[in-house]
């Protein structure tokens, strides 16, 4: 890896000296700083460095070139040199970032050890960063489904694994929660992706056009078939269909679709030869099937052959967390759409956003940021607590207050010092209270 170096920092001249001649002995490169300073220079995100400091220095001391190193970049890795009396001091900065620390006078053999290990470490953030870049950061997947919530890391896995499949599918989840978003990024990561995806509405295709939009016809089919016409199933092999809204396919209809699907064959209206297919199908439905098929308003059959894989779309509300990211990522979105720059959006807007229910889902999260991008008000409200939360009132204190620490770590792109310091907390406050909610400071930053 190039440019690796140890910055070993200190202002004593023999302490420098020894250390560059246990380290350069172990055949590890350092680079050696009297000043914080200077060293400070020598930090990168793409540098394969480790840092060493001492705590107790004039000017900068150790301290403060640490929390300047990790704004930088937080994945870097520092240690701490301490005296004696400075002990509690460095296993405090360890709660702050520090990835190890030694005690004056430290055995060389101790200084080695503990470089190798923080190399090691850097070297494999570095590769996976270099790996992110080169598939363009995100997989398909990943690019059009974020979040770190544990509900949307696992359904980021499914779709992986069907999407190496040539199964069927069946996407259920409330309105808005990006069926269609998945269904498209779960073709893009298929085999069929240089194919077209084609997107059915079964809600909105007429009714008495609806057989010849799926299936085709022939010239003189029916009274204004003045020619031949390829339905939505042909026009789609060697890719994906999408059926959305498969719910309210008309019960004649879906028998026919059983046929097409089983089969992969359709017949064109006013032919009597059958068109091989070589498609896959993915459905979507905002309610549920099975109890549509026991009341008789939808075939089993169907249902059956449709749902080899079955994925559940979360609501919003069932990963909160991903709240005020999501939102961060949309505001940008809508901006380059419109061609604006991209607005700086507060910490108080955030809290807003994180803050109120979602019953629209995603797509009400989108709309929202759209408006944002564009100058408008967001009329949040009052900022309701999604009715999950919503119990006594203590969860609706406990959610309330972790929607707020999530949307100002969101905020301040996974900074520990600059969120506790806007929330006017002290860093072990801020801590207590993402141990307590379960927040993690990877789920805000996009390190590796």
């Amino acid at each position: 890896m190039t440019d690796e170096s140890v910055l070993f920092v200190d202002d004593e001249e023999d302490l420098r000296l020894s250390a560059e001649q246990s380290l350069m002995l172990a055949d590890l490169p350092v680079r050696l700083f009297a000043r914080a300073e200077d060293a400070l220079a020598h930090v990168g995100r793409d540098r394969a460095s480790v840092l060493v400091t001492d705590i107790r220095m004039p000017g900068m001391d150790g301290l403060a070139l640490m929390a300047r190193a990790l704004e930088i970049d937080p994945a870097l890795p520092v240690i701490l040199v301490t005296g004696h009396g400075d002990i509690e001091l460095a296993v405090r900065s360890m709660r702050d970032g520090a990835y190890d620390f030694l005690e004056k006078p430290y055995d060389p053999a101790r200084l080695v050890e503990s470089v190798r290990r923080a190399l090691d470490k850097r070297r494999l953030v570095l590769e996976n960063r270099a790996l992110r870049r080169q598939v363009g950061r995100r997989d398909a997947i990943e690019a059009r489904l974020t979040g770190r919530s544990a509900i949307i890391v696992t359904l980021r896995q499914q779709l992986r694994a069907a999407a190496q499949t040539d199964a069927d599918v069946l996407i259920v989840g409330e309105t808005g929660t990006g069926k269609e978003v998945a269904a498209r990024a779960m073709h893009k990561a298929s085999p069929r992706s240089e194919g077209p995806f084609v997107h059915v509405n079964c809600a909105a295709l007429p009714a008495d056009l609806i057989e010849s939009e799926l299936f085709g016809h022939e010239a003189g089919a029916f009274p204004g078939a003045t020619r031949t016409r390829y339905g939505k199933f042909e026009h789609a092999r060697s890719g994906t269909v999408f059926l959305d809204e498969i719910d309210s396919l008309p019960m004649p209809l879906q028998a026919k679709l059983l046929n097409a699907i089983q089969n992969r064959v359709v017949t064109r209206l006013g032919s009597n030869e059958t068109v091989d297919l070589d498609i896959r199908f993915i459905a979507a439905s905002k309610g549920d099937l099975e109890r549509a098929a026991a009341e008789g308003r939808f075939r089993a059959d169907l249902l059956y052959r449709l749902n080899v894989i079955t994925l559940r779309m979360p609501p919003l509300a069932a990963r909160a967390e991903d709240i005020p990211k999501l939102f961060l990522e949309l505001v940008h979105e809508a901006a380059a759409r419109y061609r604006l720059p991209a607005p700086e959006v507060p910490g108080a807007v955030l809290s807003s956003v994180a803050a109120r229910a979602w019953p629209g889902n995603v797509r009400e999260l989108r709309n929202a940021a759209e408006r944002f991008a564009l100058g408008l008000d967001l009329d949040l409200g009052g900022g309701d607590l999604p009715e999950a939360a919503a119990h006594t009132l203590a969860d609706r204190v406990a959610a309330h207050e972790r929607a707020l620490i999530a949307a100002e770590l969101a905020a301040q792109g996974g900074s520990i010092k600059a969120t506790y310091e806007s929330l006017g907390l002290s860093r072990k406050a801020l801590y207590d209270k993402m141990q307590r909610h379960r927040l993690d400071r990877s789920q805000f930053t996009d390190d590796g």
